[in-house]
């Protein structure tokens, strides 16, 4: 598997591979899609043993707390590391620009199935929140439920063609929508034993943080 993650530039508009060595990246974006999506890609970078803080340019969020949507607190500056910087404002152009579209987000959502419906959309793309969210609430019902039963089965080590075509799809600009029809694809997949199913699903969950255990043992 490749150690290189390929981003869109908006700045640049190209899509290119990061370089080695420190990075500053920009996610440009005053909502809840720019932190989600600057939290997946601090996950994604700091697989590939890139260190990773994740920043934030001006105040923080009022309406909501990134905590319950599974986004950590946010680091001081290290200028030896790489950034992802949340920033309201554009920033120029030598740095790598991601701008993912504003969202309407309902008050009353629950954190983490809103995280999913913002990850079924490509950032790029424009997303509707409330439409993806009634597809997000049953998805992640069902997988919650499928992680406690597979829990009882014998372990298995994780499948590593799903995990690798998952990391995969969310090395190549981010596309979380792919990685997640992976996970689907894998749920059904009748020669996967249930052990093996359950350590890929927890595995890639550690990219997507979805609390897809949050499940087992309550039954």
């Amino acid at each position: 598997m490749s150690e290189t993650a390929r981003l869109y530039d908006a700045a640049g508009d190209r899509l290119q591979d990061l370089p080695p060595g420190p990075l500053h990246l920009h996610v440009h974006g005053n909502g809840l899609r720019a932190f989600v999506m600057a939290d997946v890609l601090r996950r994604v970078l700091a697989r590939r043993r890139r260190r990773v803080l994740t920043t934030r340019s001006g105040p923080p969020p009022q309406d909501w707390r990134p905590a319950d949507h599974n986004i950590p607190d946010f680091d001081e500056g290290d200028p030896a590391t790489a950034h992802v910087v949340i920033a309201e404002r554009p920033v120029p152009a030598s740095h790598l620009v991601l701008t993912p579209a504003l969202e309407h987000v309902p008050a009353d959502a629950d954190p983490v199935t809103l995280r999913l419906a913002i990850l079924r959309t490509r950032y790029r793309e424009p997303v509707n929140v409330a439409e993806e969210l009634e597809a997000a609430r049953p998805r992640l019902g069902r997988w919650r439920t499928l992680m406690a039963q597979w829990a009882d089965s014998p372990g298995r080590p994780l499948n590593r063609p799903y995990a690798d075509e998952a990391e995969a799809a969310l090395t190549d600009d981010l596309d979380t929508p792919a990685a997640l029809a992976i996970l689907e694809r894998l749920a059904d997949d009748p020669d996967v034993a249930p052990g093996s199913k359950l350590e890929t699903f927890i595995h890639l969950d550690l990219l997507l943080a979805l609390d897809l255990v949050s499940e087992i043992g309550r039954h």
